[in-house]
């Protein structure tokens, strides 16, 4: 599967701003994205061991800058501690990167910690309502939680950890201390939680591998880190991950390790953790389904042929009435959760 057309991009209607601000995803942070389109001059950035990289470190003059350290200090604050002014006197700015690829066109802001040097980042970048959907169903319907802040049209995202998916198909799965059969189970799940919640274009570029050792061995989660095509796209295999080339090594791995009965055993473990956070979330996820069927987030041509597709892939011709992506969501994670 391949995605040619960069997509079109959403703005945040007044219902989904609406939405955001009653659950605590609206804060009052400097809408700070079109300052920091402002740059002056940029340099190719590397990454420490020499590798060439798609990041651009952007220079900005003195005075700008000088506007600018505070305000993307507080916005840390606001992103991880609630927004406590004195928190920031001992942040400063290190390093802004620009990265002109994908459909948001981030910005990574390195915030630094004056008195012991350590540091950490985040994100800005253009609001874009399929991608807060995609953010917001991650982080009701997932393991994984997701800490964002949407100001007018800029978004501010934490850094999600964890390996590249490409970096890891390239140097991790040759090892020989690598658990190919967790690592194999943890896709069928990865897999089946994209397509529930219609996730697409999740090629090895757009998610982690966060590897953390455990007690006897290693466990291992894959994290989507970019969620712009969240049922954007109107052909329903974009929302399997095992279709993408770039995944073809993990998939042979999958049918190395794991029988039939064993991967039908680890979508259902993944289809009934889903219904039980769908359960859990069932407020604040119609409140998001509402939102997503009032404001439109995908051309209606992608909405026909996807709803389509889906209901010949499961013989279900319920999904061939609905009339929004909302609509659409909403009905394909109930059927997930029914047919389990």
């Amino acid at each position: 599967m391949e995605i040619s057309r960069r997509k079109t991009a959403y703005p945040v209607g007044p219902a989904l701003g609406g939405y955001l601000e009653s659950h605590s995803r609206s804060l009052d942070v400097p809408a700070i994205y079109r300052d920091l389109a402002r740059f002056s001059e940029s340099v190719p950035y590397e990454s420490p061991d020499g590798t060439p990289t798609l990041w651009q470190t952007v220079i900005y003059p003195p005075g700008e800058m000088a506007e600018l350290r505070p305000k993307l200090a507080q916005i840390y604050v606001a992103l991880k501690m609630g927004g406590r002014a004195r928190a920031a006197q001992h942040l400063d700015v290190e390093r802004i990167d620009f990265g002109e690829f994908g459909n948001s066109r981030p910005f990574r802001i390195r915030i630094v910690n004056r008195f012991n040097d350590n540091f950490d980042h985040y994100y800005v970048k253009v609001a874009d309502a399929s991608r807060i959907y995609g953010l917001e169903l991650e982080d009701i319907l997932s393991p994984n939680r997701v800490n964002f802040l949407v100001k007018d049209d800029t978004l501010i995202e934490e850094h999600i950890a964890g390996v590249p998916g490409d970096i890891f198909i390239s140097d991790y799965l040759g090892r020989g201390d690598l658990n190919r059969v967790r690592i194999a189970k943890e896709f069928v799940k990865f897999n089946e939680r994209c397509f529930a919640r219609l996730l697409g274009d999740m090629r090895p570029v757009n998610y982690v591998v966060d590897v953390t050792p455990d007690f006897e061995e290693v466990v291992y989660r894959v994290r989507p880190t970019d969620f712009d095509q969240q049922c954007y796209e109107g052909h329903f295999k974009i929302y399997l991950p095992q279709f993408f080339k770039g995944n073809f090594p993990v998939v042979e791995l999958v049918t190395q390790h794991l029988n039939r009965e064993t991967i039908e055993q680890y979508q259902r473990e993944e289809r009934t953790l889903i219904a039980r956070r769908y359960g859990a979330g069932r407020r604040r996820l119609e409140s998001l389904f509402e939102v997503m069927a009032a404001e439109p987030s995908a051309p209606p041509e992608h909405l026909h042929t996807l709803r389509s597709e889906l209901a010949e892939y499961h013989g279900h011709a319920a999904f061939a009435r609905c009339a929004s992506m909302g609509e659409l969501v909403r009905a394909h994670v109930q059927f997930v959760q029914e047919d389990e």
